[in-house]
């Protein structure tokens, strides 16, 4: 039996590190022989977060382009070029049978030096929008999965495969029951909870306008499971009681989703794929503050398919309230939203990735 070798590249985000891990495990599971080699870059979560489900990661120096003006941006010409020279000799020192990108800037060296010197590789591409790294990359990649329709705008058809993001297998599978879920957060199971995240690191305006409404969640009877995000804990966890679990980050997102009603949330690519396997009905909140503003066109492609709510930042203090009453109190809505969820769900994505890395091999 030969030995397949693969590297696997991306990061900065969960939104590119937890997919890529999920491909990752898949593949070791169909070929429990073969050797993976994730790339990352320095001090990014990919750099803690890949060992931790035992699989070897090699930093670069590349970072991400700053769009407002930065200092750190004239190191990026130095950073980029040093990855490079780097790229080259994991590529040719490793010599894997494909390389895979799920994004991320980290993944653009890797995956580039691996197209010149004639690597096979697919790229993943979560966002509805897809990020400049990708665009490159896609120029020369042999097969592009996409998690949304109509994605030929921005990459050759002939490449592209409708496979959706990779969900961790835990949410996916999860036996967990909902009372089960609501006593793990050391909440009422009789009340209904709303979930609040805003990513791991936090998400200041959705932490100022879920504090600026507590009153108003009081009012309402409603629990609430707020993940307000390392920066903020300590800022915030004071506001902890009998009704309000505050956490800095959610390690065991099976257990929220069921334990949640509704969801308030950023529009990452992970967040988006996760709340239409779980059928989790949700007011998205799209951060401005990112490439090409992708959150917002994720967020935009379920509003559209009347399966979220979306409220851009910009309006948060004018429809915050109308939409979480709207929300609380309207349960067939709810109910519909969840039903239009499921209809868009890919559980299978993980597996149809890993399929078409096969056919690359083959």
């Amino acid at each position: 039996m030969r030995l397949n070798k693969y590297i696997i590249s991306g990061g900065g985000t969960g939104g590119h590190v937890f997919p890529a891990i999920s491909i990752a495990k898949k593949i070791k599971e169909d070929d429990p022989e073969s050797k993976i080699l994730f790339v990352g870059s320095y001090g990014k979560m990919e750099m803690r977060k890949v060992p931790d489900f035992g699989f070897d990661i090699i930093g670069l120096p590349v970072d991400g382009f700053n769009r407002k003006f930065s200092y750190k941006n004239l190191l990026f010409p130095f950073k980029l070029f040093f990855s490079l020279i780097k790229s080259i000799f994991i590529i040719i020192r490793f010599n894997p049978n494909v390389v895979i990108g799920t994004g991320g800037f980290v993944s653009g060296p890797i995956v580039f030096v691996s197209q010149m010197l004639g690597y096979p590789s697919l790229i993943q591409e979560q966002n509805s929008f897809p990020g400049i790294t990708n665009r490159i990359l896609g120029k020369r990649a042999n097969i592009i999965s996409v998690a949304y329709p109509k994605m030929e705008k921005y990459f050759i058809k002939e490449k592209i495969v409708f496979t959706g993001n990779p969900v961790r297998r835990d949410i996916i599978e999860s036996q967990i029951t909902s009372i089960e879920a609501k006593l793990f957060f050391d909440l009422d199971p009789e009340k209904p909870i709303v979930g609040i995240i805003g990513g791991s690191l936090g998400a200041h305006k959705i932490n100022q306008i879920i504090n600026e409404n507590l009153g108003f969640f009081h009012e309402m009877n409603a629990q609430l499971i707020w993940q307000c995000g390392k920066l903020y804990y300590e800022k915030y966890k004071k506001y902890k009681t009998n009704n309000i679990n505050i956490v800095p980050f959610i390690s065991k997102m099976n257990y929220f989703y069921k334990a949640v009603d509704f969801l308030i949330s950023r529009a990452g690519a992970s967040t988006i794929s996760e709340i239409c396997i779980t059928g989790i009905p949700s007011i998205l909140i799209p951060s401005p503050n990112v490439a090409e503003n992708h959150q917002f066109y994720n967020a935009l492609e379920l509003h559209n398919k009347k399966s979220s709510e979306l409220i851009e930042e910009k309006n948060l203090k004018k429809e915050f309230k109308r939409v979480v009453k709207k929300f609380y109190t309207n349960k067939s809505f709810r109910n519909e939203m969840k039903n239009n969820l499921i209809k868009l769900s890919k559980p299978n994505a993980t597996t149809e990735i890993v399929n078409h890395v096969k056919e690359l091999i083959n």
